[in-house]
């Protein structure tokens, strides 16, 4: 098998003994939008993370002050063009279904807001660390596009169908706090706690006996997959219909406008 490589402009991958530190930090933007460099990226990272031999565990963070905002909106415009689009529908399953199929535990350290695709990711993880200013938000509806990138599967398996449905169908965003009582995220700590409370059980998970780790996380992901292979290609055919909607873009002319947006349906 060979070794991963770890070459990206957008991803920084560092070793600190049995962890490997896997930090999210766009040059380009402070808040880690998600343009085609960086989702190109992070599906790639997530392929190379599945050869990974020498760390025992994995601490996934974020530069800046996001973990991740989400789709940046000046990228919307070339998401019209077919070609484009199904490079990142396909670009977008296999991502998720790396980033399940890693088989070393994966801590999430999310710094700050964790929107769309970034809170995909946050929430895909093994277990998830959040500063108290972080939120996590699915805002998919409000620009008339349907919740694809994983959000409608991850999201009823973590907090139920009627809970995940609330924020899903608002893109209401979850404040941290909120996060871990409702059970979307597991712990909550100071931002200036974050990296070192995530990074202490990251290597906790790393003195553990590796094969059971391992084993135990691809057995509790069965089910998560189960979710996934539910849920994932039909939102994201449905997201594909939303891209070429009127509301989609009203929605886009209305953010550039600085207005509400007047859906019509269609």
């Amino acid at each position: 098998m060979r070794e991963p490589r770890y070459e990206f402009e957008t991803i920084s991958v560092e070793r600190q003994e049995d962890v490997l530190r896997v930090t999210i930090a766009h040059p380009r933007s402070e808040l880690n939008a998600v343009d085609g460099v960086l989702h190109r990226e992070l599906a790639a990272l997530f392929r190379e993370l599945k050869l990974e031999n020498t760390a025992r565990a994995i601490l996934l963070g974020a530069r800046g002050r996001a973990f991740s905002a989400g789709g940046d909106f000046r990228w919307f415009p070339e998401l019209q063009d077919p070609a484009v689009l199904e490079e990142v529908r396909r670009d977008g399953k296999q991502l998720v279904w790396d980033l399940l199929d890693v088989e070393l535990p994966i801590v999430a350290a999310v710094n700050g807001p964790a929107v769309g695709l970034g809170a995909s990711i946050a929430l895909l993880c093994d277990v998830i660390f959040a500063a108290e200013e972080a939120h996590f938000a699915d805002p998919h509806v409000r620009v008339g596009i349907v919740a694809g990138d994983g959000g409608a599967a991850i999201w009823p398996l973590l907090v139920g169908p009627a809970r995940a449905k609330q924020f899903l169908l608002t893109g209401d965003a979850v404040p941290a706090r909120e996060a871990e009582r409702i059970g979307l995220v597991n712990f909550v700590v100071p931002a200036a706690e974050l990296e070192e409370k995530s990074l202490a059980f990251a290597r906790r998970l790393a003195a553990g006996a590796p094969l059971a780790l391992r084993y135990t996380k691809l057995a509790v992901n069965k089910l998560v997959k189960d979710a996934v292979n539910t849920a994932f290609d039909v939102s994201t055919a449905l997201e594909i219909a939303t891209f070429k909607s009127e509301d989609h873009r009203e929605a886009l002319s209305a953010l550039r406008e600085k207005r509400s947006p007047r859906f019509r349906g269609r």
